[in-house]
């Protein structure tokens, strides 16, 4: 091997450096100013410690606070290492677990030491300020690379029982890396790291909550305390972390949707939404628009079973790749006796659908398909249920009922780069008509699949060809190709939408998928008079209305469009001599299409100007003994700070203007 190897730069120049040398000992050589900055480095792509040698010639990119991304993951993984050490220095004996870096910041699985309760809340600023202490040590963070054994043996001397279980899975052979920090603590851990706890800004992490987590993730196992912390680069992002999050805490759809009335949820339907009268309405509308848009762009509306037999979920590869999120059902009676089990044990089994692709199929395989009759554009809100972890369930956001607005597409290989083309610019129309700017996202193939990869490398060339000819495919729309995030089945294209507060949001999708047309026998008579596999296209817009309406109240701080809102107008009077009036504005509202109640209670307008308010409803109309005997009315609208007097029938028009959905005016 030379002693001397080539470290090629971003910038096209080359350095020679000894055999030995680290990025480290490159950045010190271009000067004190970048040495003092770089945090890691990139080697041949792969991210590293500062301190690694190189192994051969090598490309070399060094990371700064600059190269966000990057800065920000080894931020957070270093953060969880020192919260994990400052427990262990608190607390003597608390065994440690793992502690990954999240997409805000990270958190750490520990278990308290014998004798002492979980950790709890109390707990956290004792947490933080050592780990403030440990930070401002500029403790060094280096590798080390062990042996499985040598391991086992350190965790099993120190009682890390979860740390030598992990150890001992461990393939033999395989290097396994430590990390001390000083020389008084190590964790187990692959990489990379800053080079010292000092490169971290003490004042740019907060720890936000304590949480019960399984080890391991199951039930059946020893529960542990997961604390959760946030972490930044520097303050001032914190501190607008911190502002978002409390902007997200007033916006909470769990939180509007009570008070405003929408929708609950409770432990006798875990995961399923009771809808009021007023958030049906709010779902009504949206099922309205999306039935309108689908039908504008040529989709037939279908209705399929809820439960199907698990034979056409093992058929479809569903019941291989997705039982555990599936309700089962035995096909027999129940016992009804006393005495005995309710369930024999011997029925065949049944399954509530998770999805509504398998039932979509069999509709396209009635009767004889031709070439001529593709594409076949089949939509369904299609109501599913899937078996999600209690402790996971999230309001409207994570359920396990839920209805989509789920679609397939049967085409020829020949239509397949025009239909996404359309759907495209279907989202975009949709999207849009909500306020919502959006990024365009192209899931690539898993390393678990079906299909050979001829049809993966055609179903992803096909996706990215329709993003391109689209114009999506550009920075504008955060284009971005996510490799191994498809589906086992098929690659998609992933919508993300940005919220008012700059949240993103995954909700639709369209899949091209050659599998399952193959495994559950799809076909047409081609012009050559052949039997050939369609490609089946899934699509969804609205992902779910369940998680859609959430998302909305949240982007909207519960002020929904006047066309969504539940109530649009309330008619409320000053005075009691102002009744009768109120009633005739009503039925003019109500004969105008606008939903509308009147409020007539014996209080005083700013009580109900105070309460409508807190009720999100876009349009008060206040009349009062002056407004009757001139036929106007005072317009208060939610958010603006005057009220406008004006006559009844122009207040209607603006009204109606409003209440009409945005594809309709």
């Amino acid at each position: 091997m030379s002693d001397q190897f080539k470290i090629s730069l971003p910038d096209g120049s080359v350095r020679e450096m000894p055999a030995g040398s680290t990025p480290a000992d490159v950045a010190a050589a271009i000067g004190p100013g970048l040495a003092k900055a770089a945090l890691a480095a990139r080697v041949d792509g792969e991210l590293v410690d500062l301190t690694r040698p190189f192994t051969g010639d090598s490309s070399l990119a060094l990371v700064t606070a600059r190269d966000e991304a990057d800065a920000l993951e080894l931020a957070r993984h270093d953060f969880a290492h020192v919260l994990a050490e400052a427990v262990q220095a608190l607390w003597p004996g608390t065994q440690i677990t793992f502690g990954p870096s999240t997409d805000d910041g990270f958190y750490y699985d520990v278990m308290a030491p014998a004798g002492r309760e979980p950790f709890s809340m109390d707990d956290l600023p004792a947490i933080e300020a050592k780990m403030r202490e440990i930070i401002k040590a500029d403790k060094p963070l280096r590798r080390e690379v062990w042996t499985r054994q040598a391991l086992i043996d350190k965790w099993a001397k120190d009682g890390e029982s979860f740390k030598a279980e992990w150890a001992q899975e461990l393939p033999e052979g395989e290097e396994l890396s430590v990390y001390w920090s000083g020389d008084d603590w190590l964790d187990m851990c692959r990489g990379p790291h800053l080079p010292s706890t000092g490169k971290l800004d003490p004042a740019a992490f907060k720890l936000m909550r304590v949480a019960g987590a399984y080890w391991r993730g199951d039930q059946k196992n020893a529960q542990l305390t997961r604390i959760y912390g946030t972490g930044w680069l520097n303050k001032k992002q914190l501190d607008a972390h911190l502002t978002r999050l409390e902007e997200a805490a007033k916006r909470d759809h769990r939180k509007l949707g009570q008070e405003m009335d929408l929708f609950h949820l409770q432990s006798e339907a875990h995961g399923s939404v009771f809808w009021h009268p007023q958030g049906y309405v709010i779902y009504r509308m949206l099922e309205d628009y999306i039935r309108r848009a689908v039908q504008g762009a040529g989709c037939k509306e279908v209705k399929t079973p809820q439960v199907m037999d698990a034979r056409q979920w093992e058929q479809s590869g569903h019941w291989g790749k997705y039982r555990a999120n599936m309700f089962v059902i035995p096909d027999e009676v129940p016992n009804t006796e006393d005495e005995g089990p309710v369930i024999s044990g011997a029925a065949e089994w049944m399954a509530l659908k998770p999805m509504n692709c398998p039932a979509h199929v069999l509709i396209f395989r009635q009767g004889i398909k031709s070439y001529r009759d593709l594409p076949l554009r089949l939509v369904e809100n299609g109501c599913c249920h899937r078996n999600e972890p209690h402790g996971a369930l999230h309001g409207l956001m994570r359920v396990r009922q839920f209805t989509q607005d789920d679609g397939h597409i049967f085409c020829r290989e020949d239509q397949i780069v025009e239909e996404v083309r359309n759907f495209c610019a279907l989202a975009d129309r949709v999207y849009r008509d909500f306020g919502f700017t959006y990024a365009v996202k192209l899931a690539l193939r898993p390393e678990q699949r079906f299909g050979s990869d001829e049809d993966w490398d055609k179903a992803e060339s096909e996706l990215r060809q329709a993003v391109i000819d689209a114009g999506l495919a550009t920075e504008e729309y955060g284009w971005e190709e996510l490799p191994g995030e498809g589906a086992f089945y098929a690659p998609k294209l992933e919508w993300h939408l940005t919220d008012a507060i700059g949240r993103t949001w995954q909700v639709g999708t369209i899949q091209s998928d050659r599998v399952l047309p193959e495994r559950l026998d799809a076909s047409y008579i081609g012009e050559d008079g052949e039997r050939h596999r369609p490609v089946m296209l899934h699509r969804a817009i609205f992902g779910s209305y369940e998680r859609f309406i959430g998302i909305l109240i949240e982007h909207y701080a519960g002020k929904l469009p006047v066309w969504l809102a539940p109530v649009q107008a309330v008619v409320a009077t000053i005075v009691s001599d102002a009744d009768g009036y109120a009633g005739e504005v009503m039925t003019a509202l109500e004969a105008a299409g606008i939903r509308a109640e009147s409020d007539t209670r014996n209080e005083k307008i700013n009580y109900k100007v105070r309460d409508h308010s807190l009720k999100k409803v876009p349009h008060l109309l206040v009349v009062g003994k002056r407004e009757a005997e001139e036929g106007t009315v005072a317009l208060r609208t939610l958010g603006a700070e005057h009220q406008k007097v004006m006559p009844l029938a122009e207040a209607i028009a603006l009204l109606k203007a409003e209440a009409t959905p945005p594809d309709l005016r």
